[in-house]
C-alpha cells in the first residue's frame, strides 16, 4: 500500500485548504481504516482525525472538532482533511496514515496501530 499526501501550502490564517491523500497497490475495502496525523515543529505527532472505510465511523481530535472534515471517495481510492477557519496553530507536517483491521467500528488514535504512511504535506499558517 502506497499512500501520497498533497495539498498543503502556506495560507493565512482564516482561510480554509483541502488536503487529498490518493492510495495505491491494494484497494482499501471496508476493513480499512485510515486517518490523518500532525507534527508541529518541536512537537511529537499526534492524531487529527480518522475514519472506518466503510463509512461506519469517523472520529476527531478535541482540538479539531468543527474545524476540520475526514471524507474519502472509495471510486478515487483518495481520502480527504477539509481544514477550515485555519490558525497558526494547525501549521504542521500532516500526514496521512491507514491500516487494516476487521474491527467494524474501531478506529485507534494511536501512531503505532497504523502500518502505512504518506510523505507528509507541510502546512504553514501565518498569522
Amino acid at each position: 500500500v502506497q499512500l501520497q499526501a498533497s495539498g498543503g501550502g502556506l495560507v493565512q490564517a482564516g482561510e480554509s485548504l483541502r488536503l487529498s491523500c490518493a492510495t495505491s497497490g491494494r484497494p482499501f475495502t471496508t476493513s480499512w481504516v485510515a486517518g490523518w496525523f500532525r507534527q508541529a515543529p518541536g512537537k511529537e505527532r499526534e492524531f487529527i482525525t480518522g475514519l472506518r472505510w466503510s463509512g461506519s465511523n469517523t472520529i476527531y481530535a478535541d482540538s479539531v472538532k468543527g474545524r476540520f472534515t475526514i471524507s474519502r471517495d472509495g471510486a478515487k481510492s483518495t481520502m480527504y482533511l477539509q481544514i477550515d477557519n485555519l490558525s497558526p496553530e494547525d501549521t504542521g507536517v500532516y500526514y496521512c496514515t491507514a491500516y487494516y483491521s476487521q474491527m467494524k467500528f474501531k478506529i485507534s488514535r494511536d501512531s503505532h496501530d497504523y502500518d502505512y504512511w504518506g510523505q507528509g504535506t507541510q502546512v504553514t499558517v501565518s498569522s
